[in-house]
Parts: structure tokens; sequence; C-alpha cells
């Protein structure tokens, strides 16, 4: 992989690189990166792998290669600046009433108040002490609504040459230290951010790698959307009246009123066509009122303009109204829904495919990387979706395998005798069959869920004939949780998509991993219904473009429980029996898992179980 890298930054033809869980695919991008003598910026989607590289891999890098390269090579964080806290917010006057940006009246804070007045005074003394102002070096840590007493948005920041604090400002000096860095590691949003702004956020560069590519496009789309809600109207309401102008004010909660009515009206529902008159009536409203304050902004003393609580205004109007124009008037490429929680309208593009092709690429060569870049065992779904050609005349592929014997380590098991899931919670067939496979197991099993209901319900099942505990995510803390699956040989740990990816348990207190069904999205879910709309008027199946591929990628990384390490051994075991009968779809997504050995006898793996756990049981006397 190392040699795939760096003949790509060398050629300068773009790579997808699958590398599976334990590959080390970090430490070979990273080898090839500092080989390269050029600027390399890293992508990744999770602070976990963020936290890796910065902490662990780059530190031991950098050593090794200094005498090679006659030289120390340098790498720095980059992070949005609102995790920084702001020295100008810190030393001012502006005071911010999250009360009123949350959309609650004061009193649901009044049980909460004295702690939050604790957590932001730690804050402030803790702004007063440190050398980085990062919110990763806070410890304990605060909660959002404390961090937001001292920090602040790009949009709304006054920038360095208008703040009095400019010259020690914790995110100038942070973005200073990756201008000169030779590897620069940031996320998926600030990338996507990067791109919508034409380059002009992440420090020049000529190689970027993602890594965990294929949460790309999600993080692209996400950052893409714009949402309009009550909430937010209130709190420009709020601060209007106390920067500005009491009428202004008042036309703004007017606008918020109005925007509130027609969304109770609307429900939760996309909007394909035109949006209902009481929609369009609220939009024209929000336009108008966020025109009138910008114009009475226009009109303060140029010293009053620098001040942040204005600036927070002006920046907060101006999104108010670009995001209302965009709902009122959507070009063919957006989705515009309404939401019930909140409530609020959103618009998101309908895809980000051909932005990714326009402005991922240009003057620069892109290595993507992940465990999970193939589908159906080809590249090709995945790489139409980052924007490259279908003709791959710009870009190769590389599998570089796994470390691990899947066929050896690994069992997958569908259960195909049970009947096609219909419900969305957990049927009594597939009920029993989960407790036979806990029971054959004795326990250390992850069950992973497609819905609330499903793994509530196995819970409830499981405690009732079971003596091993039984952990549901929503109980505890999702890290108190997993620290405890990871400590107790037979616990099971019950959850639904963030435990899909993300947990790293190695070893036999993970040795079953189960899925009650194949986690299809929601195809009422705006965005997924959209798109398959798409691709069915223009003669193409939207299921089997929009669904199949985005359940593949799921069952991949939920898969990839299992198997951690190469003494790992167990069961996938899928209670899903599509997985074998579909004949438009079972085999592909069984060729998107690891290699693991394939079964549909449910007495062979209920053997297999129970031998690993006599084996486990062994282990633990003689030791």
């Amino acid at each position: 992989m190392a040699e795939a890298v760096a003949e790509s930054i060398s050629s300068g033809r773009h790579l997808l690189v699958q590398a599976g869980t334990g590959t080390g695919k970090s430490l070979a991008y990273l080898c090839a990166a500092l080989a390269a003598g050029e600027t390399v910026v890293v992508s990744t989607a999770t602070l976990a792998l963020q936290h890796q590289l910065v902490a662990v891999d780059l530190p031991r890098l950098v050593e090794a290669v200094a005498p090679i390269l006659g030289r120390k090579p340098t790498f720095a964080l980059f992070k949005g600046r609102h995790n920084y806290v702001c020295k100008h917010k810190i030393a001012g006057d502006d005071e911010e009433d999250d009360g009123a940006l949350e959309g609650t009246e004061e009193l649901k804070w009044a049980g909460q108040q004295k702690s939050f007045a604790k957590q932001v005074q730690r804050l402030f003394d803790w702004a007063n002490d440190t050398d980085t102002g990062d919110r990763d070096d806070l410890e304990p840590g605060v909660s959002d609504r404390a961090w937001r007493q001292g920090s602040t948005s790009a949009t709304e920041c006054v920038g360095a040459n208008n703040c009095p604090q400019g010259s020690d400002c914790f995110a100038e000096l942070a973005r200073s230290r990756a201008r000169e860095a030779d590897i620069v590691v940031t996320n998926h949003a600030l990338l996507s951010i990067d791109m919508m702004h034409g380059r002009t956020v992440l420090p020049e560069h000529t190689v970027l790698i993602v890594d965990e590519a294929h949460e790309l496009v999600d993080r692209v789309t996400s950052a893409a959307r714009a949402e309009l809600s009550p909430a937010r109207l209130r709190w420009l309401a709020q601060r209007g009246r106390r920067l500005i102008d009491a009428d202004v004010a008042d036309q703004l909660r007017e606008a918020a009123e109005s925007l509130e009515n027609a969304l109770n009206m609307a429900g939760e529902r996309r909007f394909p066509d035109e949006l209902p008159a009481p929609l369009t009536e609220s939009l024209h409203l929000i336009n108008s009122a966020c025109v009138k304050a910008t114009t009475v902004l226009g009109t303060l003393d140029a010293e009053t303009k620098k001040h942040l609580s204005t600036q927070q205004l002006k920046a907060g109007l101006t999104e108010t109204q670009t995001t209302a124009g965009r709902c009122a008037a959507p070009s063919a490429d957006d989705v515009i829904w309404a939401e019930p929680n909140g409530p609020q309208l959103v618009a998101a593009p309908l895809s980000v495919g051909g932005m990714l092709s326009e402005r991922l690429y240009e003057d620069r060569t892109v290595v993507a990387t992940s465990a999970t870049l193939t589908l159906g065992g080809k590249f090709d779904t995945v790489a139409r979706g980052l924007g490259l050609p279908d003709d791959g005349e710009d870009w190769t592929s590389l599998d570089v395998g796994s470390p691990f014997d899947y066929r050896k380590q690994g069992i997958l098991y569908v259960a195909s005798g049970l009947p096609r899931p219909t419900a969305s919670g957990l049927s009594e067939e597939t009920g029993k069959e989960l407790l036979r496979l806990v029971e054959a197991s004795r326990g250390a099993a992850l069950g992973l869920f497609s819905s609330k209901r499903a793994a509530e319900a196995a819970a409830e099942l499981l405690r009732a004939h079971v003596d091993f505990d039984i952990l549901l995510q929503g109980e505890e803390t999702l890290g108190s949780l997993v620290k405890r699956f990871k400590e107790e040989e037979s616990t099971c740990l019950l959850g639904v998509m963030s435990l899909w990816q993300g947990v790293d348990v190695p070893g036999m207190t993970c040795r079953l991993v189960v899925v009650d069904r194949i986690p299809f999205p929601r195809p009422t879910e705006p965005l997924t219904a959209a798109r398959a709309e798409a691709a069915d008027k223009a003669g193409r199946s939207g299921f089997a473009e929009v669904s199949v591929p985005s359940a593949a990628i799921r069952l991949a990384q939920g898969a990839g429980r299992l198997i951690r390490r190469t003494t790992d051994r167990g069961v996938v075991a899928i209670l899903d029996s599509r997985l074998e009968t579909s004949r438009s779809y079972g085999r592909f997504l069984r060729d998107s898992l690891p290699p693991m050995w394939y079964t549909t006898k449910s007495d062979s793996v209920m053997g297999a179980l129970g031998r690993l756990a006599e084996k486990q049981g062994e282990q633990k006397v003689n030791s």
C-alpha cells in the first residue's frame, strides 16, 4: 500500500485503496506522505482516528524518518474555529442566551443553572491558563451549551484584523502552525467547507489523503445542508431587540411564529414540487425581516460593527436569508423537506458527486482509503459516488487484502429459514434464533439492530432467559457500555447504528456479532426517497442504485466488528433470510462482506459457538 500511495503521489494519478482492519493503512499512507517531501493533508471522519494519527502514529514516524530525510518533519492538527476558545468573547461583555437559541423557556434550565454556571466559570478560568485553547485539552470537558459561552464560529468571528485579541487568537495560531507543517490532519467536515469555499480554508497542499473515505459523501452532504427553524429566528429577534431596533425584532418574531405554524401544518414530509402556500408566505416574511434588520445594521458606526455580538447577528441574518431564499426557489439539485423535531425546514443537495468531481480533485492528487471501498467486490459504485469517472482514466484502485485469514477465523451465518422480516421490531421467530445463538455462545455477543424498538425487545427477551448481563445502548453512556463489554467476558451489548462502526473489541469477549436485518435506509427518509425517485425516472433502479449500496457499506462495517486481531475467532449471524434468498441483491451483499466461511446451517453454527465458549472457559481455568 505504501508503494502504491507513493506511486500515486509521484504520477499524480488518483488512487482508491481498500485495506482491511489491522492492515496498518495509516502507517502506509503516512510513510509515503512523509517521503514525498510535499505538503500533505490527511482528512478523517472520526475523532478517534484523528487522535491516533497525531498522538501515536505521526510522533513515531517523524522520529523514524528524521535520519533518512536529514530533518524532522512537522505535523499539525487543523480544526474548525469553534473548537477553540475565543479570547475576544472571554474578555468581552457579549453574553449569550442559549435558552433563546434552543427555543426553550428559561424555566427549562432552572434545575441546571447551578451546574451550568460552574462549567462556564471553569471554562473561563481554563481559558486564562491554557496554551492551546483547544476544547480537547479541557479536562473534564463541559457541555456544548457551556462551551458556546466561550467560543465562536467562523461566520460569527469578527476577523483577526478587526479583533483586539487577533494577535493572540488560539484558532489563528493553530492555523499558522498548520500552514507551516508537512502533514496536516483535519476532518471531513472542514474538507467539505474548504471545497465549498473555493479551497480557501485548508492550507495550500498538493496531496490529499482521505481516510474513512466511505464516510465522505455523507459528510459533504451534511456540510451542504441548510436548516431554517423558528428557534433560530427567535434568537435573532432577541439579539435584534438588544442591539438595534425593537420593531425589527418584532418582525423577526412574527416570522418565527409564521414559520412554526406552517411547519406544524405541513408535518413530516418532503416537497418534491411547490411548497404549500403557508410555508411560501412565511419565507417571504423571513426574507423581508432579514433585509430590514441587515439594513439597520448597516447604519451602525464602524466601531459598533466590530463588536462580536453585532457580527454574530449579522452572520445569523445573512445565513437565515440565504436559506430562506434557497428553500423558496430551490435548484433542481436540492431536496426540501420539513422535520417535526425542532421543527425545521431543511434543504440538502440531491447528490454531491458533481461537486466532488469538480472540486475534490482539482490541482492535487487524492488518495482515498477505507476498509469498505468495494461493493460486490468492485470499486465502481464507491468511485462513482466520490465523483470519479467511470472510465477509470484518471484513477486506479488497489485492494491490499487483510492480515486476517477470514475463512479460518470467522463464520458468516445467514438464518435462511426465518421468514422475511416485515415489522420494525423483533419477530417471535427471530427472537428465538437470537436466544439460541446467545445461549450457544454463552454471551460475549454484540447485537446490531436496525431500530431502537428491536434492540429493546431483544434486551427484554434475553434478560428473561439468560443469566449473564445484557447491556442496552441508551441505558448508560456509550463509552461506559463498551468498556464493560470489553472487560466482562460473558456480557452482551445491544444497540443501533452508532455501534455498527468504530467499536473495537478484540478477543473472546466478542465472539458473536448478530445483525437482526439488512440495514436498508428508511425509504421515506427524504434524501433516500429523492435519490431513488431520480434514478427511477432516469430508467434505472432506485432501490439497486441507492438502498442496496448503502446497506452493503453498513453491513460490511457491522460485520467488521468481529475480527479485529489475528487471534480472534467467532461468528457473524445475520437474521435476515433475504441475504440468502434474494436473487437480485443477496449475492452482492455477501460479496461486500469479509470473506468468512459461509453457511446457512444453524446446528453447525451453534456447535462452533459452543466450542469457542468451552475453549474460552478452559483458557480462563488454566490462567
